[in-house]
């Protein structure tokens, strides 16, 4: 009875016996003899004694510590506990515990922690990923679709907690054989998918994962390898070759010869790959002037469409390109084609001639006299340029020498008889007045002496 099986844990099982059924592999406590339909009484659940493995998953709140497992003797389990015991691997995650216990005890047990109230108890058995084939013929640029999902037994899980960890990968890996451009491309991670009604994903819970990618990398020979893979297991269908061949759409542009007429890309189609009278083209049109142009090119018989752009004079032209049609094998596609971008040249202006002016013979007689002059004086300024650099080099090198080497006043001490007469007859007078100082001083105070020795009024 999977379908009643309620709790606050998900617990998944792998059995030792393949024949053993859901109950006998796992049993939850009986309250008045009959079983629980609601979260179970102090989060209890019952191993039975035919176990050899067993591994719990218990969803909590987000940031909440990990749960704790209490033994039928009560003795308990932490999340360090798996560091001393090899018969317990824990492993604490942000929003569940996930735990596998060798050999456990048959008997009651209790987890204590803040464990979700919509989980489920779940009895996992043969573990299995079912996704579609991919397509045989692919190209580069094409948009494709994929479905996986997971089954327990053969049927779908219906834990959708269970769901929110698991992600469906998928993997490009490069054949490595020299004859295609993706030699040593080595692994391309194409996509990543979850079951959450996002991006691609059809409806959210749905236990089947949908999404879509862009074959962006170098075409070739290439093998899929779609996986899950979480802590408790993982899960890998490894598909056939395929190659992914370029674009089945070449270009040719002509340009414009003049103002008046417009630029023409013609686009021409492969019919090895694609159905012509099915594949419609739309997409934008980026102009030199930042002037952008949607168009649209109908579905036709023909194996060539043409799109006629605009001429805005030189500059870049940049045309993006979305297909849709049905390909040989009757699949029908969505690609993205490479950009398709062409530059007009700037003109160089040409400038007329001017006509050479009409000169007289008297003229051209001054015009020769002229420049002779200026060559003459250009001539006696470049020799007056070095006669005086070199002077001032000598002067310089002097100079250096006198003060750095010689260790004389810039200025040199000249000796002229006229100055040395003058300046013994300065001295002389200099002299002179000195003495003639000396004795007039001499005098006055003879003077003074003389003028204090008048008599008193007695």
């Amino acid at each position: 009875m999977r379908n009643i099986l309620l709790a606050v844990c998900l617990v998944m099982m792998l059995p030792s016996t393949s024949n053993a059924t859901s109950e006998e592999k796992i049993t939850l406590l009986q309250r008045v003899g009959q079983q629980n339909e609601i979260p179970l009484l102090e989060n209890r659940f019952r191993i039975d004694y035919k176990i050899d493995e067993i591994t719990l998953l218990f969803f909590r709140k987000p940031g909440a510590p990990a749960v704790v497992l209490v033994k039928p003797d009560g003795s308990k389990y932490y999340a360090i506990s798996a560091r001393k015991d090899d018969n317990l691997q824990w492993f604490d995650e942000l929003s569940y515990d996930l735990i596998t216990i060798k050999n456990p005890m048959p008997g009651p047990w209790q987890v204590v922690g803040s464990i979700l109230p919509k989980s489920k108890i779940v009895v996992l058995g043969e573990i299995e990923l079912q996704v579609e084939p991919l397509p045989a013929l692919l190209f580069r640029g094409e948009t494709v679709k994929i479905t996986g999902q997971i089954l327990n037994d053969g049927e779908p899980i219906q834990a959708s907690l269970f769901r929110d960890v698991v992600s469906l990968n998928v993997d490009f890996i490069s054949t490595n054989n020299s004859d295609f451009a993706n030699f040593g491309a080595g692994t391309q991670n194409v996509a990543e998918f979850k079951d959450d009604g996002r991006g691609f994903d059809e409806r959210p819970k749905d236990g089947i994962f949908t999404g879509e990618f862009k074959l962006v990398f170098p075409a070739g020979q290439w093998r899929p390898e779609l996986y899950i893979e979480t802590p408790l297991l993982k899960r890998t269908v490894v598909q056939g070759l395929i190659e992914v061949k370029e674009p089945p759409f070449s270009y040719e542009i002509a340009l414009a010869e003049d103002d008046l007429q417009e630029h023409h890309l013609t686009i021409t189609l492969d019919n090895q790959i694609v159905q012509p009278e099915t594949v419609l083209i739309q997409g934008k049109i980026y102009y030199p002037n930042n002037e952008e142009q949607m168009f649209t090119l109908d579905a036709k018989n023909s194996l060539t469409r043409q799109l006629t752009i605009k001429n805005y004079d030189w500059g870049r032209y940049s045309v993006e390109l979305s297909v849709f049609g049905t390909n040989v094998n009757g699949r029908e596609f969505m690609a993205t084609l490479p950009t398709y971008k062409f530059e007009i040249e700037r003109p160089i202006e040409v400038v007329p001639e001017l006509p050479a002016p009409i000169i007289s013979e008297a003229e051209q007689q001054e015009i020769e006299r002229v420049a002779k002059e200026a060559e003459l004086m250009a001539t006696i300024t470049f020799i007056s340029l070095i006669v005086g650099g070199n002077l001032l080099v000598l002067l310089l090198g002097w100079l250096a020498i006198r003060v750095f080497v010689q260790k004389k006043s810039i200025m040199p001490k000249i000796k002229l008889p006229f100055l040395q007469k003058k300046t013994v007859a300065e001295n002389e007078l200099q002299s002179e007045e000195k003495k003639e100082l000396d004795k007039n001083g001499s005098k006055n105070d003879k003077s003074g002496e003389i003028l204090n020795l008048s008599m008193s009024d007695d």
